[in-house]
């Protein structure tokens, strides 16, 4: 997975998902989660690679950037909470999914863990 179309055809087979463009700048289309509004996935081109942010468990967020020299703190984020992913092609797709789909049910399950009773 390297292209910005990969991650949005991914990230939009999951459930109530849709593209945005909130910078009004070409470079950063997001994925977001309808019922409330967060992006789970920032895809962007920087340094001649396209990337992707996503949220992370803090648990996971070290392991992944121990792993791969290309997930990195998140640019322009929390870097607590969000890892870029540089999409050089050095991470397998499966991982790269693993990612996004973490980054899905954290904000996913922000909403739920939020009802009132």
């Amino acid at each position: 997975m390297q292209e910005r179309e990969e991650v949005l055809k991914y990230g939009l087979s999951f459930d109530d998902v849709y593209v945005d463009t909130p910078f009004h700048d070409d470079n950063w289309v997001l994925l977001r989660y309808k019922k409330n509004k967060k992006a789970f996935a920032w895809t962007y081109k920087r340094n001649g690679y396209m990337c992707v942010n996503v949220k992370t468990d803090t648990g996971w967020r070290d392991f992944w950037r121990s792993t791969y020299k290309a997930v990195q703190p998140g640019y322009h984020q929390n870097k607590e909470h969000w890892n870029t992913i540089i999409l050089d092609g050095s991470i397998p797709d499966n991982d790269i999914k693993r990612m996004i789909a973490e980054s899905y049910s954290l904000i996913v399950e922000k909403k739920k863990n939020n009802k009132s009773y």
